[in-house]
Protein backbone atom coordinates (compact mmCIF):
# COMPACT_ATOMS: atom_id res chain seq x y z
CA UNK A 1 0.00 0.00 0.00
CA UNK A 2 2.76 2.32 0.52
CA UNK A 3 2.71 5.75 2.70
CA UNK A 4 -0.75 7.08 4.13
CA UNK A 5 -2.12 9.99 4.81
CA UNK A 6 -4.39 11.44 7.20
CA UNK A 7 -6.37 14.41 6.22
CA UNK A 8 -8.77 16.94 8.23
CA UNK A 9 -11.32 19.03 7.19
CA UNK A 10 -11.80 21.94 9.91
CA UNK A 11 -15.11 23.76 9.54
CA UNK A 12 -16.96 26.16 11.20
CA UNK A 13 -19.59 23.57 11.75
CA UNK A 14 -17.85 20.02 11.36
CA UNK A 15 -14.33 18.22 11.82
CA UNK A 16 -13.76 15.78 9.13
CA UNK A 17 -10.74 13.49 9.48
CA UNK A 18 -10.04 10.44 7.14
CA UNK A 19 -7.16 8.01 6.24
CA UNK A 20 -5.77 8.05 2.54
CA UNK A 21 -3.77 5.72 0.80
CA UNK A 22 -0.47 7.20 -1.47
CA UNK A 23 -3.24 7.13 -4.74
CA UNK A 24 -5.54 9.43 -2.40
CA UNK A 25 -8.32 6.71 -2.21
CA UNK A 26 -10.15 7.33 0.94
CA UNK A 27 -9.67 4.31 3.69
CA UNK A 28 -11.24 5.31 6.07
CA UNK A 29 -13.13 8.28 7.62
CA UNK A 30 -14.82 9.82 10.57
CA UNK A 31 -16.46 13.14 11.75
CA UNK A 32 -17.58 15.27 14.27
CA UNK A 33 -18.90 18.76 15.43
CA UNK A 34 -16.57 21.14 15.66
CA UNK A 35 -18.35 23.11 18.94
CA UNK A 36 -16.51 26.66 17.25
CA UNK A 37 -18.45 28.38 20.28
CA UNK A 38 -16.63 26.65 23.53
CA UNK A 39 -13.81 28.39 21.37
CA UNK A 40 -10.31 26.95 20.34
CA UNK A 41 -8.72 24.76 22.89
CA UNK A 42 -12.25 22.54 22.82
CA UNK A 43 -12.10 22.15 19.16
CA UNK A 44 -8.28 21.59 18.83
CA UNK A 45 -8.93 18.35 21.18
CA UNK A 46 -11.57 17.18 19.57
CA UNK A 47 -9.34 17.20 16.46
CA UNK A 48 -6.74 15.23 17.92
CA UNK A 49 -9.13 12.88 19.17
CA UNK A 50 -11.04 11.84 16.32
CA UNK A 51 -7.52 11.65 14.19
CA UNK A 52 -6.59 9.41 16.92
CA UNK A 53 -10.03 7.30 15.34
CA UNK A 54 -8.23 7.42 12.08
CA UNK A 55 -5.35 6.72 12.18
CA UNK A 56 -2.94 3.30 11.50
CA UNK A 57 -1.61 1.30 14.38
CA UNK A 58 1.89 1.65 12.87
CA UNK A 59 2.45 5.45 12.50
CA UNK A 60 5.77 4.93 10.52
CA UNK A 61 3.35 4.21 7.92
CA UNK A 62 1.90 7.79 7.83
CA UNK A 63 3.88 10.33 5.59
CA UNK A 64 2.33 13.45 7.40
CA UNK A 65 -1.17 14.78 8.26
CA UNK A 66 -2.77 17.44 5.72
CA UNK A 67 -5.51 20.27 7.70
CA UNK A 68 -7.55 22.78 5.30
CA UNK A 69 -8.56 25.23 7.46
CA UNK A 70 -10.26 28.73 6.99
CA UNK A 71 -8.24 31.43 6.37
CA UNK A 72 -6.69 33.53 6.77
CA UNK A 73 -3.77 31.68 7.95
CA UNK A 74 -0.31 31.35 7.40
CA UNK A 75 0.76 27.69 5.98
CA UNK A 76 4.07 28.49 6.53
CA UNK A 77 4.37 28.93 9.96
CA UNK A 78 0.66 26.51 10.53
CA UNK A 79 -0.68 29.68 11.98
CA UNK A 80 -4.44 30.09 11.74
CA UNK A 81 -5.11 34.33 11.69
CA UNK A 82 -8.75 35.01 12.33
CA UNK A 83 -11.23 33.12 10.60
CA UNK A 84 -14.75 34.94 10.26
CA UNK A 85 -16.83 31.04 11.19
CA UNK A 86 -14.69 30.37 13.84
CA UNK A 87 -14.70 33.16 17.01
CA UNK A 88 -11.76 33.30 19.21
CA UNK A 89 -9.22 31.64 16.71
CA UNK A 90 -6.39 34.13 16.64
CA UNK A 91 -3.32 33.41 15.74
CA UNK A 92 -3.61 29.74 17.36
CA UNK A 93 -0.90 27.79 16.35
CA UNK A 94 -2.47 25.01 15.32
CA UNK A 95 0.28 23.13 13.36
CA UNK A 96 2.41 23.17 16.36
CA UNK A 97 -0.58 21.69 18.61
CA UNK A 98 -1.22 18.86 15.80
CA UNK A 99 2.43 18.27 15.81
CA UNK A 100 3.12 17.84 19.17
CA UNK A 101 0.47 15.47 19.67
CA UNK A 102 1.73 13.35 16.70
CA UNK A 103 5.09 13.59 15.91
CA UNK A 104 4.48 13.97 12.67
CA UNK A 105 5.28 16.21 9.40
CA UNK A 106 1.69 18.81 9.87
CA UNK A 107 0.95 20.96 7.02
CA UNK A 108 -2.26 23.71 7.35
CA UNK A 109 -3.13 24.78 4.10
CA UNK A 110 -6.49 27.31 3.54
CA UNK A 111 -9.33 25.74 2.42
CA UNK A 112 -9.22 27.05 -0.83
CA UNK A 113 -6.29 26.78 -1.74
CA UNK A 114 -6.27 23.19 -0.98
CA UNK A 115 -9.64 22.78 -2.97
CA UNK A 116 -6.98 23.52 -5.76
CA UNK A 117 -4.54 20.93 -5.24
CA UNK A 118 -7.28 18.28 -4.30
CA UNK A 119 -9.11 18.76 -7.95
CA UNK A 120 -5.11 18.89 -9.76
CA UNK A 121 -4.83 15.74 -8.04
CA UNK A 122 -7.78 14.03 -8.17
CA UNK A 123 -10.75 15.94 -9.71
CA UNK A 124 -11.65 18.11 -12.50
CA UNK A 125 -8.06 19.63 -12.96
CA UNK A 126 -6.05 16.22 -13.01
CA UNK A 127 -3.15 16.07 -15.23
CA UNK A 128 -3.04 20.04 -15.36
CA UNK A 129 -0.06 22.03 -13.87
CA UNK A 130 -1.83 25.67 -14.34
CA UNK A 131 -4.31 25.63 -12.27
CA UNK A 132 -6.77 28.23 -11.02
CA UNK A 133 -9.92 27.45 -8.25
CA UNK A 134 -12.52 29.33 -7.13
CA UNK A 135 -15.12 28.55 -4.60
CA UNK A 136 -18.73 30.40 -4.92
CA UNK A 137 -20.80 29.97 -1.43
CA UNK A 138 -20.96 32.09 1.98
CA UNK A 139 -17.74 33.65 0.79
CA UNK A 140 -15.64 33.57 -2.65
CA UNK A 141 -12.38 31.75 -2.23
CA UNK A 142 -9.51 30.38 -4.28
CA UNK A 143 -6.47 28.77 -4.74
CA UNK A 144 -3.96 28.53 -7.73
CA UNK A 145 -1.35 26.16 -9.22
CA UNK A 146 1.04 28.03 -11.38
CA UNK A 147 4.18 24.73 -12.32
CA UNK A 148 2.83 22.78 -10.20
CA UNK A 149 2.97 23.69 -7.46
CA UNK A 150 0.42 26.21 -5.01
CA UNK A 151 0.90 30.02 -5.30
CA UNK A 152 0.95 31.08 -1.59
CA UNK A 153 2.99 34.45 -1.65
CA UNK A 154 5.42 35.62 1.42
CA UNK A 155 3.34 34.72 4.04
CA UNK A 156 0.24 32.02 2.66
CA UNK A 157 -2.00 34.75 2.26
CA UNK A 158 -1.91 34.56 -1.92
CA UNK A 159 -4.55 34.30 -4.14
CA UNK A 160 -7.62 35.86 -2.78
CA UNK A 161 -9.79 36.37 -6.28
CA UNK A 162 -12.97 37.02 -4.40
CA UNK A 163 -11.21 40.10 -2.42
CA UNK A 164 -10.65 41.56 -5.67
CA UNK A 165 -11.62 45.29 -5.31
CA UNK A 166 -14.17 46.82 -8.48
CA UNK A 167 -15.96 50.02 -9.08
CA UNK A 168 -19.49 49.20 -9.70
CA UNK A 169 -22.29 51.74 -10.21
CA UNK A 170 -21.51 55.51 -8.94
CA UNK A 171 -17.83 54.46 -8.57
CA UNK A 172 -18.65 52.42 -5.52
CA UNK A 173 -15.96 49.91 -4.71
CA UNK A 174 -16.94 46.74 -3.99
CA UNK A 175 -15.21 43.46 -4.54
CA UNK A 176 -16.08 39.87 -6.52
CA UNK A 177 -17.07 38.35 -3.22
CA UNK A 178 -19.43 41.30 -1.83
CA UNK A 179 -21.31 41.04 -5.48
CA UNK A 180 -21.31 37.37 -6.20
CA UNK A 181 -21.29 35.25 -2.99
CA UNK A 182 -24.26 33.23 -1.79
CA UNK A 183 -25.44 36.14 0.89
CA UNK A 184 -24.48 38.81 -2.03
CA UNK A 185 -27.16 36.74 -4.43
CA UNK A 186 -29.62 37.01 -1.49
CA UNK A 187 -29.40 40.80 -0.69
CA UNK A 188 -29.94 41.52 -4.48
CA UNK A 189 -33.12 39.78 -3.87
CA UNK A 190 -34.53 40.53 -0.78
CA UNK A 191 -33.62 44.24 -2.27
CA UNK A 192 -35.58 44.10 -5.04
CA UNK A 193 -38.36 42.23 -3.53
CA UNK A 194 -38.88 45.18 -0.88
CA UNK A 195 -38.96 47.34 -3.90
CA UNK A 196 -41.86 45.37 -5.53
CA UNK A 197 -40.48 43.44 -7.81
CA UNK A 198 -42.19 40.13 -8.04
CA UNK A 199 -40.58 36.69 -8.17
CA UNK A 200 -41.44 32.46 -7.18
CA UNK A 201 -38.63 33.08 -4.54
CA UNK A 202 -40.73 35.07 -2.38
CA UNK A 203 -43.49 32.32 -2.60
CA UNK A 204 -41.01 29.45 -1.32
CA UNK A 205 -40.63 30.76 1.54
CA UNK A 206 -43.75 31.48 2.57
CA UNK A 207 -43.75 34.97 2.10
CA UNK A 208 -41.16 35.46 4.64
CA UNK A 209 -38.80 38.32 2.72
CA UNK A 210 -35.50 37.47 6.01
CA UNK A 211 -35.87 33.68 4.88
CA UNK A 212 -34.61 34.64 1.24
CA UNK A 213 -31.19 33.33 0.72
CA UNK A 214 -29.41 31.81 -2.41
CA UNK A 215 -30.72 28.61 -2.49
CA UNK A 216 -34.42 30.06 -2.60
CA UNK A 217 -33.04 32.42 -5.36
CA UNK A 218 -31.33 29.28 -7.22
CA UNK A 219 -34.70 26.96 -6.90
CA UNK A 220 -37.06 30.11 -8.25
CA UNK A 221 -34.42 30.72 -11.39
CA UNK A 222 -34.20 26.83 -12.19
CA UNK A 223 -38.51 27.04 -12.28
CA UNK A 224 -37.81 30.00 -14.60
CA UNK A 225 -38.48 32.98 -12.61
CA UNK A 226 -36.97 36.31 -14.83
CA UNK A 227 -35.86 37.80 -12.05
CA UNK A 228 -33.72 35.32 -9.90
CA UNK A 229 -32.34 34.05 -13.60
CA UNK A 230 -31.22 37.87 -13.79
CA UNK A 231 -29.38 37.98 -10.13
CA UNK A 232 -27.31 34.47 -10.93
CA UNK A 233 -26.28 36.28 -14.23
CA UNK A 234 -24.69 38.63 -12.43
CA UNK A 235 -23.39 37.17 -10.14
CA UNK A 236 -21.93 34.58 -12.89
CA UNK A 237 -20.55 37.68 -14.71
CA UNK A 238 -18.81 39.01 -11.55
CA UNK A 239 -17.32 35.87 -11.37
CA UNK A 240 -16.83 35.64 -14.73
CA UNK A 241 -14.78 38.99 -14.42
CA UNK A 242 -12.52 37.43 -11.72
CA UNK A 243 -12.00 35.10 -14.03
CA UNK A 244 -10.66 37.32 -16.37
CA UNK A 245 -8.19 38.70 -14.18
CA UNK A 246 -6.65 35.54 -12.84
CA UNK A 247 -6.38 34.61 -16.73
CA UNK A 248 -4.39 37.01 -17.02
CA UNK A 249 -2.34 37.02 -14.75
CA UNK A 250 -1.33 33.19 -14.47
CA UNK A 251 -2.50 31.53 -17.95
CA UNK A 252 -4.01 28.72 -16.57
CA UNK A 253 -5.17 25.69 -18.46
CA UNK A 254 -8.18 25.32 -16.56
CA UNK A 255 -10.23 27.30 -13.89
CA UNK A 256 -12.79 25.03 -12.31
CA UNK A 257 -15.76 26.96 -10.09
CA UNK A 258 -17.09 25.09 -6.65
CA UNK A 259 -18.92 25.88 -4.20
CA UNK A 260 -23.10 25.44 -3.21
CA UNK A 261 -23.85 28.47 -5.62
CA UNK A 262 -22.50 26.40 -8.38
CA UNK A 263 -25.60 23.89 -7.66
CA UNK A 264 -27.66 26.34 -10.26
CA UNK A 265 -25.39 24.90 -12.64
CA UNK A 266 -25.82 26.94 -16.23
CA UNK A 267 -27.35 29.51 -14.85
CA UNK A 268 -24.34 30.96 -12.95
CA UNK A 269 -22.04 29.31 -15.65
CA UNK A 270 -23.14 30.64 -18.99
CA UNK A 271 -23.44 33.95 -18.17
CA UNK A 272 -19.55 33.71 -16.10
CA UNK A 273 -18.62 31.90 -19.58
CA UNK A 274 -19.68 34.97 -21.43
CA UNK A 275 -17.97 37.58 -19.37
CA UNK A 276 -15.03 35.53 -20.14
CA UNK A 277 -15.03 36.01 -23.56
CA UNK A 278 -16.28 39.48 -23.91
CA UNK A 279 -13.58 40.77 -21.38
CA UNK A 280 -10.52 38.93 -22.01
CA UNK A 281 -7.63 41.02 -23.75
CA UNK A 282 -6.87 38.74 -26.49
CA UNK A 283 -8.62 35.23 -28.00
CA UNK A 284 -5.25 33.53 -27.34
CA UNK A 285 -5.46 33.89 -23.36
CA UNK A 286 -8.50 31.59 -23.51
CA UNK A 287 -6.99 29.33 -25.92
CA UNK A 288 -8.13 26.04 -25.09
CA UNK A 289 -8.86 26.99 -21.75
CA UNK A 290 -11.79 25.08 -19.96
CA UNK A 291 -14.14 26.04 -17.06
CA UNK A 292 -15.37 23.30 -15.58
CA UNK A 293 -17.64 22.78 -12.20
CA UNK A 294 -15.79 21.41 -9.60
CA UNK A 295 -15.22 17.16 -9.41
CA UNK A 296 -15.34 16.56 -5.89
CA UNK A 297 -18.42 18.18 -3.98
CA UNK A 298 -18.12 17.88 -0.47
CA UNK A 299 -15.16 16.08 -0.38
CA UNK A 300 -12.81 18.69 -1.81
CA UNK A 301 -11.63 19.96 1.13
CA UNK A 302 -10.21 16.66 2.94
CA UNK A 303 -8.93 15.15 -0.46
CA UNK A 304 -7.34 18.57 -0.86
CA UNK A 305 -6.01 18.13 2.82
CA UNK A 306 -4.28 14.92 2.04
CA UNK A 307 -2.87 16.12 -1.19
CA UNK A 308 -1.44 19.05 1.21
CA UNK A 309 0.62 16.55 2.98
CA UNK A 310 1.63 14.63 -0.05
CA UNK A 311 3.00 17.65 -1.74
CA UNK A 312 4.69 18.82 1.38
CA UNK A 313 2.09 21.76 1.50
CA UNK A 314 1.70 22.26 -1.79
CA UNK A 315 6.01 22.68 -2.25
CA UNK A 316 6.40 19.52 -4.64
CA UNK A 317 5.36 19.69 -8.21
CA UNK A 318 2.07 17.74 -8.32
CA UNK A 319 3.49 15.64 -11.12
CA UNK A 320 5.99 14.51 -8.64
CA UNK A 321 3.33 12.65 -6.77
CA UNK A 322 3.64 9.17 -7.94
CA UNK A 323 7.46 8.99 -7.73
CA UNK A 324 7.35 9.95 -3.62
CA UNK A 325 5.93 6.29 -2.73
Amino acid sequence: MGKQIIAVDLGGTQIRTARYDSDLNLLRRENTLTRAELGPQTAVERMKAYIHRVMPADRDEVLGIGISSPGPLNPKTGVVIAPPNLPGWDNVPLGAMIADEFKLPVYVGNDANVAALAEASKGAAKGCRHVVYITVSTGIGSGIISEGRLVSGRAGLAAELGHIPIIVEHDRVSSIELEAAGPAIARRARAALASGAVSLALKMVDGDLERIDAKAVGRAAAAGDGLAISILAYAGRMIGMAIVTAVLLFNPEVVVVGGGVTKTGELLFAPMRQAVADHILDGAFVKDLRIEKSALGDDVALVGAAALAATAGGNIDISELDRRF
